[in-house]
């Protein structure tokens, strides 16, 4: 017996809603594309008619009516490795795309490595989106810059030139920020604080290493205790072995990143030294990696979901051609556990 498979359900119509709602073609067509040329009632009977018919709208061919690719792009200037194993972008990317939920948008990921980035330049400026998220970006990174004459830009963390031209950022007061968690373990009577610093063409490092030296300097403490890594894992145990070879009397450690943190926690039971007793250790982001191991971190909150969504309404206020203030900064917080 031969099985006769039901008829294929055909898609509604643009024609199929106009005639739904007793309205043109026309008018249906600049609902869907959110003019403002339609009046509340006919907006109200074209919305009902596409919720009853279940009309999904021609992307395509609202990019082509609108000149809009409806595509923003996510720049992350790092090798996989780092974004993969950073809760921070997961935090950061989270965010941005809770942000866009609302909107027809769509997120396409670039993680552009320092080979493929003319390739990545080529891309975006190709016409394929219609705006720019940068996150993580360095000094050498010159080409985030010069998107900004062709497409909106807003950068998650300031960038290290904000002023020519004013770019979009979100951010926290990353000095600030440090400052207070180094004070912190000042309060708490330590004196010989070291720091394993963030990476120095990233302007988070940058902020970070400012914010220790200048609480440093305030209490008359020596600044000579620092080593350098690049926000990993494997770099805060490299800073921490180097820091404990040319400074074994230290009694505290102010860390640039949770997950550098970590890695310099291990270190130091490595080295038979206990956290907080011997050492106490304060992180900064306080991202998932911050209670992660058998010692909880004590760290600096820094919204970085937030910051994602931050991200998002900037951006899609710019693209809507609205009024934007070129930052936003958001809080931090300091959350105490168990290694300070």
């Amino acid at each position: 017996m031969t099985t006769v498979p039901p008829p294929r359900r055909v898609a509604p119509t643009l024609e199929a809603v106009a005639a739904e709602a007793g309205v043109s073609r026309s008018t249906v067509s600049r609902v869907v594309n959110g003019s403002n040329q339609v009046s509340p009632d006919v907006e109200a009977a074209v919305n009902a008619a596409i919720e009853r018919l279940h009309y999904i709208p021609n992307r395509a061919a609202r990019s082509l009516a609108n000149n809009q690719t409806m595509a923003i792009a996510l720049v992350i200037p790092e090798d996989t490795t780092r974004f993969f194993g950073d809760p921070y972008f997961a935090a950061i990317v989270q965010g941005i795309t809770r942000g866009l939920d609302e909107s027809d948008y769509v997120l396409t990921l670039q993680v552009a490595q320092s080979h493929p980035r003319e390739k990545t330049m080529r891309y975006l400026a190709g016409g394929n989106v219609d705006g720019a998220f940068v996150v993580s970006h360095h000094s050498g990174d010159l080409f985030p810059g010069s998107l900004a004459s062709s497409m909106p830009v807003v950068y998650g963390g300031r960038p290290l030139r904000p002023d020519d031209p004013p770019a979009y950022f979100v951010d926290v007061d990353n000095v600030a920020a440090a400052e207070r968690g180094t004070q912190y373990l000042i309060d708490k009577g330590h004196t010989r604080i070291a720091m394993v610093a963030g990476p120095s063409d990233m302007p988070a490092g940058l902020d970070r290493t400012a914010g220790w030296s200048r609480a440093m300097a305030a209490a008359g403490l020596s600044t000579e205790r620092i080593a350098y890594g690049d926000f990993s894992l494997a770099s805060g145990a490299r800073a921490m072995r180097e820091i404990l070879d040319r400074f074994p009397d230290l009694d505290s450690v102010f860390v640039a990143s949770d997950l550098m943190a970590i890695g310099a926690i291990q270190v130091l039971m490595e080295r038979g030294l206990s956290v907080p007793a011997d050492v106490a250790v304060m992180g900064f982001d306080d991202s998932p990696a911050a209670t992660s191991g058998t010692i909880q971190l004590t760290t600096v909150h820094q919204p970085s979901e937030a910051v994602g969504a931050e991200m998002a309404r900037m951006m899609l206020a710019l693209l809507r051609g609205e009024p934007v203030e070129h930052k936003r900064i958001l809080e931090t917080h300091i959350v105490e556990r168990d290694s300070a």
